[in-house]
């Protein structure tokens, strides 16, 4: 009875229970929930990761056991989210939802820990944004499935340790450095989810479209995937937007021409860059020469925050080989001036630099 009462006294109030369960944000988020698979061998692509999970899952059952704690991390829109829900649907366990912004207090996580059941999922997105006081109680409760909590304060105040039961953290991250090596080391399986190949995405689009019940052709599929960056999250959002123009301007197919046509409307070549991928390799090229040219200078010449360049843009025109980062600044490689258009005036590059299909440099 007493570890009901401390539990009452830490629980978050019912105003906040959005927390542990938030909503769907908008139209295009639940229609992704929606065509989001719900186990193991639905999943496409991502075939080692699939594997070690499919193991980790059979040991678990094996040895009736919850599930070791586990840590995935990549680009957004990779699938992460989805492996947790995976995961709980392959155990038959309930999963809490929360992220690491919106747990701001110590007692923020210990309300969501003393509600637990045993062998429950606990997904936490961003976990490298959780605050330091909060990881604090994370490490007992991962390690030893025991909750410190303090009672009193001053000099009367005493730590008592609660018992959980056992339980299985989830984390997601985009940014693996900024998760603190104490909280890392606590993960029994880390795995890094990498971009998706055409054909993974073409599938991928091809189920989607028959849950939404579009007709598709076969290359209207493939101009899609091929312009999605290798990220479901994109080429389902393509989708979507492409599937509204056949509607209207295409009596409802998604074929070649169809797709070709609106990804065109919509700003997206077929590389997949979008008009501001363009503008930061053109910034570069008729401003400055082709480069070396300062992060600071590009956003500034830009009017955009230097975040939205480094993390949003520049991920994917490193992939592609279009720009190169040195100790100077950004420069475009030849690749970028093909793909524009424009003609190459500079002197080759040294056989060590990154150009075009080479993976680039960082």
């Amino acid at each position: 009875m007493q570890f009901n009462a401390l539990q009452l006294c830490i629980i978050i109030p019912m105003e906040n229970e959005r927390l542990i369960n938030p909503g769907m944000n908008s139209t295009d988020d639940r229609a992704d929930f929606a065509l989001r698979p719900r186990y193991l061998n639905d999943i496409i692509g991502q075939d080692i990761i699939r594997e070690n999970l499919s193991i980790l899952l059979t040991a678990a059952r094996q040895r009736k056991e919850p599930l070791d704690h586990i840590l995935f991390y990549g680009p957004p829109g990779l699938g992460k989210t989805t492996l947790a829900h995976v995961m709980a649907n392959e155990t038959g366990v309930n999963i809490k939802i929360t992220s690491g912004p919106t747990i701001e207090r110590s007692g923020d996580l210990a309300a969501i820990l003393s509600n637990l059941q045993e062998g429950d999922i606990l997904f936490i997105d961003e976990i490298h944004r959780l605050n330091r006081s909060v990881e604090e109680i994370l490490y007992p409760a991962m390690e030893d499935s025991a909750l410190d909590i303090m009672v009193g304060k001053g000099p009367s105040a005493r730590s008592i340790r609660l018992k959980l039961p056992r339980f299985t953290v989830i984390g997601a991250t985009t940014r693996l450095s900024m998760v603190s090596s104490p909280l890392r080391g606590r993960f029994g399986a880390i795995y890094r989810l990498n971009y998706y190949e055409v054909c993974a995405m073409e599938q991928i689009l091809k189920n989607a479209a028959a849950k939404l019940n579009v007709a598709c052709e076969e290359g209207g599929l493939n101009e899609i995937a091929r312009r999605s960056r290798g990220t479901p999250r994109i080429g389902l959002r393509l989708l979507r937007r492409v599937r509204d123009f056949a509607q209207v301007r295409s009596n409802g197919l998604i074929s070649a021409e169809s797709a070709r046509d609106a990804l065109e409307l919509l700003g997206i070549d077929p590389f997949g860059l979008d008009d501001m991928d363009r503008r930061v390799l053109l910034t570069i090229i008729e401003k400055f020469n082709g480069g070396p040219v300062g992060l600071n200078t590009i956003a500034a010449s830009l009017s955009e925050e230097t975040d939205t360049i480094m993390e949003v843009v520049e991920p994917y025109l490193l992939q592609l080989g279009f720009i190169n980062r040195t100790p100077q600044g950004r420069n475009a490689t030849r690749g970028a001036y093909d793909h524009l258009n424009i003609p190459w005036l500079k002197s080759e590059p040294p056989r060590d630099e990154p150009t075009f299909g080479q993976t680039p440099l960082f």
